[in-house]
């Protein structure tokens, strides 16, 4: 069965909303990075919400086809979630409405390597609560932004994890993957 791994930039106060406005003017990539990114991109789907979904498809299909990343995002298979969308008109992209846990547990038990969920917060959020999301995968930015649409909305289901790995890069940011472990109690 295939993994379902959130993959997420996300700062220290919990914002992973739009990271062009904070991660790259405040020199938070760096090329040390780019090969942990591209593991996580070993993927051969991706399952991407309405925003994150319309924001990349206006922007990776004009990028340099010299760039492997570019040539990779515009040929993998990608599965959109949407109840607003009726045309996906960037390559390789299926719609997925309805029953959205049942086709992604479907798209589980396809055989392949993991699929890949950056990004789409409101998805991911949904998919925690159907018990799907297999791994989280946290790039975690030494930034603090005050504002902004956080990862995990109040309310979410109690959950244990477990820290399956840890990463460290100069710059100060921090991979942490975690996978979750079970129901948590909560007081």
């Amino acid at each position: 069965m295939r993994k379902l791994i959130a993959s997420e930039f996300i700062t220290l106060d919990g914002v992973m909303e739009d990271p062009g406005k904070w991660q790259l003017k405040n020199n938070l990539f760096d090329e040390a990075m780019g090969p942990v990114v591209g593991e996580a991109y070993a993927a051969d789907a991706l399952l991407l919400g309405r925003v994150t979904y319309q924001e990349w498809a206006e922007f990776w299909p004009k990028q340099s086809a010299e760039d492997p990343f570019t040539v990779l995002l515009n040929d993998i298979p990608k599965f959109v979630v949407s109840t607003t969308l009726k045309r996906l008109d960037w390559a390789n992209s299926r719609l997925i409405q309805g029953d959205v846990a049942g086709e992604v547990n479907k798209l589980k038990g396809e055989s392949g390597r993991h699929i890949l969920l950056p990004g789409s917060a409101t998805l991911v959020n949904s998919l925690h609560r159907a018990g799907l999301i297999d791994e989280y995968q946290l790039f975690v930015h030494p930034i603090l932004v005050g504002r902004g649409k956080r990862l995990f909305k109040d309310g979410i289901d109690p959950t244990l994890l477990t820290l399956a790995g840890t990463r460290t890069f100069d710059n100060g940011v921090v991979v942490l993957t975690y996978r979750p472990k079970g129901r948590a109690v909560v007081e």
